[in-house]
């Protein structure tokens, strides 16, 4: 069994396509800010300074997905799966002119993916 913290959807999947045919290499961020800073963004890679304290979670459709280290404590026992929904965010992230924005939605880890995370030392 492979346990990853954080998954994207096919629709999600094909918006990070279209942006990364006009913006080349992309990565996501989610801060935990207040509003739309709560959301995963997606930036150009290097387009965003990730900071000392962020945590890489894993790679999603060829995109490293960070967290904030403080927001990484309410999500630590949670998988992420990043989805897209309509809708025009305020942030800066890439997908916002393409009228939709990227969410994340959590869920619970079971206790055996949690001892397989907790074994292979994956934050």
């Amino acid at each position: 069994m492979s346990v990853e913290r954080v998954s994207i959807t096919e629709a999600a999947a094909k918006i990070v396509d279209q942006l990364r045919v006009k913006h080349g290499d992309l990565m996501f961020h989610q801060s935990g800010g207040c509003c739309d800073g709560s959301m995963p963004m997606c930036f150009k890679e290097g387009g965003f300074l990730i900071g000392r304290r962020d945590i890489c979670l894993g790679n999603i459709h060829g995109c490293n997905f960070y967290m904030a280290s403080d927001q990484f404590e309410y999500y630590k026992n949670m998988h992420i799966c990043i989805d897209i929904v309509e809708g025009r965010g305020s942030s800066f992230s890439l997908e916002i002119p393409l009228g939709v924005r990227f969410m994340a939605i959590s869920t619970l880890f079971n206790d055996d993916e949690l001892r397989e995370l907790n074994s292979n030392n994956i934050h």
